[in-house]
């Protein structure tokens, strides 16, 4: 264990180091930035060790692995985040842990989030999800809604009881115009986010950019970085 916690503390150094020469290089404070460590795979225990480091923002994309982990964790001081796609049956566990969900990508899912949030008395921070490589269909190879269809799945949050609208996230698109194109994509994001904030000013967060393009969404302006691997070490399944 004394191990792992020096791991991931060097390496949570050397993110905060690249944060921070970001911010700096873009002209913003560090202030400005949140770092989200993604812990999908990883235990409760790594949570715990991320926790004793001062990281307060944690993210999980699936259901089945964040419930019991964020149960173990209840008693840390910690923001949860739902970042990965979100089917309508999972919604209620979600509900009962999440402070944010990002990935808010239809109207079906608002009004199942909505009603549980209603359930449990609890307010659920939503980000629409944005694809920046929607095809016809309207949606992204790895969710989101296309940029045009913002404003009709912000006025629905807007109607949903116990939601309040946050602001966009975006996951870098692997196909289409924005492919390889990280900057020009979160450049993309911040322009809706200030078409988006001219009628809603509180829907502020921008989620953009993860362990190996942080310093492009840094740059575009990014208010919340989701950052996994550099913090705790390529994923089991993954290796």
């Amino acid at each position: 264990m004394a191990d792992r916690k020096g791991d991931i503390a060097a390496n949570l150094a050397k993110v905060e180091e690249r944060i921070s020469a970001a911010c700096a290089a873009a002209g913003r404070g560090r202030e400005e930035v949140t770092l989200v460590v993604v812990t999908k795979t990883y235990p409760a225990s790594d949570v715990r060790i991320l926790a004793g480091l001062g990281v307060r923002h944690v993210a999980e994309n699936r259901d089945q692995d964040a419930a019991p982990k964020a149960a173990e964790c209840a008693d840390l001081p910690l923001t949860w985040h739902f970042v990965g796609q979100l089917q309508t049956n999972k919604v209620r566990s979600v509900v009962g842990y999440a402070d944010f969900v990002q990935s808010v990508d239809r109207a079906r899912l608002v009004t199942a989030l909505s009603n549980e949030a209603q359930r449990a008395g609890r307010g659920i921070g939503c980000l629409i999800q944005v694809a920046l490589d929607a095809g016809e269909s309207g949606r992204g190879e790895r969710g989101g809604v296309a940029p045009g269809r913002i404003g009709e799945l912000a006025e629905e949050i807007d109607r949903a009881p116990g939601l309040t609208l946050r602001g966009l996230m975006t996951v870098a698109p692997l196909t289409g115009e924005y492919a390889g194109r990280q900057r020009a994509a979160f450049d993309r994001l911040m322009d809706l986010s200030t078409d988006l904030r001219r009628d809603r000013p509180a829907a502020n967060m921008v989620s953009a950019g993860m362990s190996a393009d942080l310093e492009e969404a840094v740059a575009a302006g990014a208010t919340h970085v989701r950052v996994g691997t550099a913090v705790l070490g390529v994923r089991p399944g993954l290796r």
